[in-house]
């Protein structure tokens, strides 16, 4: 019999969890784990970077909606996955970081890669720790699963020390745990104050945030919207829900699309906002009017009233709240009459769609040279049209297009950096939805700054055997950031925001990948089927026009933290 040890605890843990992927970089302090998992059924998924690592195990989480699994050694290896866990906190994404340390008779002797880790990331997760004693890790793990699904779903951390997962076991002393968590109730007294208010509104909207993505409330949210008729807009991981093509779906809840969100948002009378955070992008709940009804279902009730007084708040699993919803609905027999009190209000939106994006044509249209930075985005969103087609998208300005252009069929096909705005997630995200839909078309879009950051991540897509295609908007800058200089400054520093031209899809092809330039707008559907019919991991290099500012860059110029006195 195999000798036990902490680390073979660690390995049978998570094998008993099914887990199915690890994303991590190697390293001496979690080597004992490693040994166990080697020939076992998890794949060690290896990155270039413990970042990356994390990105993928985010994105893998917020595509499977379950726990991922990201490990990486002490020191160097713990520090490079901080972003990662930040970019998991504000995306909801149930990670969970194992990381190994120096030994516990090692510390504060200035052993190699020695730091305290605990303190540093408490902050960022729902929850730390450390385990101390060999016997109680599976204890430990079960604890980690737990919690990063419990409520709303977030990151957790558990540090191994090396000298835990090389200590000797006593089997006998190992209690192993496995424990099933089930949604939240629904506030049934106060869903019923949600239809009385529903019947007072004359100009109601209902947003549906990642909230509804991660309750796998999707069904019933396309079955509300039907049987109220009422504007629905979506938001994070909530986009695609209900497709954007839907008669009563007019996309993204971004006032800065194109569309009808501004006028929506800014007129309506009533907002049921459905497991979302009322952020930056609501200006913290300012668009809407002051005199609007607010009505905020979470399932964390840390988040109902934030940034405004809510009319109703509930606690519930958006869901089961659904469900009551559209069970008193029709007990009442109320859906027909809602429909007709709400359709004046549903076709003043739908004309402001259309308007919104008639004006929007010029841009999505445009065969100017360089190339428009959002022609390029029309012409990636057309061309991934099939239902399932997975967009990625990354970078400040970059992702500012692609995002006010985007038609989403389905949920769980558009994955971006959200409220973090984490540049370099874009390679990552992109290798984890390929790794986990092998037979459907997966695209990144991304900036030239972005691309940098974890550009040896094409190395791993390529070894990996993930042929996933990467679009570089590339306008030769750290765009976002030298256009809110020229609106606060008047003009750019180039020390900080200018890059110069880089062949990126020669580095591309010197990897072994397909690597195309694209310079006239009339060549990017060409190069698109080019790439993808390559079979290769492959990077359409496209040069767009670094003078057209984004509404981002306009944002952020005038973001308050930097106003001067």
């Amino acid at each position: 019999m195999d000798k036990i040890i902490g680390g073979r605890l660690v390995a049978e843990a998570l094998i008993e969890r099914d887990v199915d992927y690890i994303f991590s970089l190697s390293g001496g302090h979690i080597t004992p784990i490693y040994q166990f998992l080697e020939n076992s059924k998890i794949t060690i998924f290896d990155t270039r970077h413990e970042q990356a690592a994390v990105f993928m195990a985010e994105a893998w989480a917020r595509m499977n909606r379950k726990p991922a699994v990201a490990m990486v050694t002490a020191g160097p290896g713990f520090t490079n996955a901080l972003s990662g866990i930040a970019s998991a906190r504000l995306s909801n994404a149930p990670v969970i970081l194992i990381a190994g340390c120096v030994g516990l008779e090692s510390v504060e002797k200035l052993d190699l890669q020695d730091m305290s880790q605990l303190p540093v990331i408490e902050p960022m997760v729902k929850k730390a720790w450390v385990c101390h004693i060999p016997e109680r890790i599976p204890e430990f793990i079960d604890m980690a699963f737990r919690t990063a699904m419990s409520g709303r779903p977030g990151p957790v951390y558990l540090e191994l020390p090396c000298d835990i997962l090389n200590a000797a076991v006593d089997p006998a002393k190992v209690k192993k745990m496995r424990t099933t968590l089930t949604s939240k109730p629904v506030d049934r007294e106060n869903t019923r104050k949600v239809v009385d208010l529903l019947k007072g509104a004359k100009k109601p909207v209902v947003i549906g945030g990642s909230g509804i993505w991660y309750a796998d409330a999707g069904k019933k949210f396309v079955e509300f919207v039907e049987k109220a008729g009422i504007p629905a807009f979506t938001a994070g991981a909530g986009r695609g829900v209900i497709p954007d093509t839907h008669p009563l779906c007019f996309e993204s809840s971004l006032a800065i699309r194109p569309g009808a969100a501004m006028l929506a948002l800014m007129s309506c009378d009533l907002v049921l906002f459905l497991g979302g955070r009322l952020s930056l992008f609501y200006i913290f709940g300012e668009i809407f009017p002051p005199n609007a009804k607010f009505i905020q279902v979470d399932i964390a009730p840390s988040e109902i009233g934030r940034n405004r007084t809510v009319d109703l708040g509930i606690v519930s699993d958006v869901n089961a709240f659904l469900t009551e919803l559209n069970s008193i609905i029709d007990e009442k027999s109320m859906g027909a009459a809602l429909q007709k009190q709400y359709q004046p209000w549903v076709e003043t939106v739908r004309k402001a769609d259309r308007d919104g994006k008639d004006q929007a044509k010029a841009m999505w249209e445009c065969c100017t040279l360089p190339i428009h930075p959002m022609r390029l985005a029309k012409e990636v969103s057309d061309f991934m049209d099939r239902e399932d087609d997975i967009v990625v998208a990354d970078g400040g300005d970059t992702s500012t297009w692609m995002g006010m252009t985007r038609t989403i069929r389905k949920g769980g096909t558009y994955l971006d950096y959200g409220l973090y705005g984490c540049l370099a997630v874009g390679i990552p995200y992109a290798n984890a939805a390929k790794l986990k839909h092998p037979d459907k078309r997966v695209l990144l879009i991304t900036g030239d700054g972005s691309v940098g950051f974890n550009f040896m991540e094409f190395h791993t897509a390529i070894r990996k055997k993930l042929p996933i295609v990467v679009v570089i908007g590339n306008d030769q800058a750290w765009g976002m950031i030298m256009h809110s200089q020229q609106l606060r400054l008047g003009h750019n520093i180039p020390n900080g925001t200018e890059l110069g031209w880089v062949d990126y899809h020669k580095m591309v092809e010197a990897l072994g990948g397909f690597g195309i330039c694209v310079e006239k707008p009339e060549d990017i559907k060409p190069a698109l089927q080019a790439a993808f019919a390559s079979g290769k991991t492959a990077c359409v290099n496209v040069k767009v026009d670094p003078s057209v500012i984004s509404p981002g860059s306009v944002a952020l110029a005038n973001l308050g933290g930097y106003k001067c006195s």
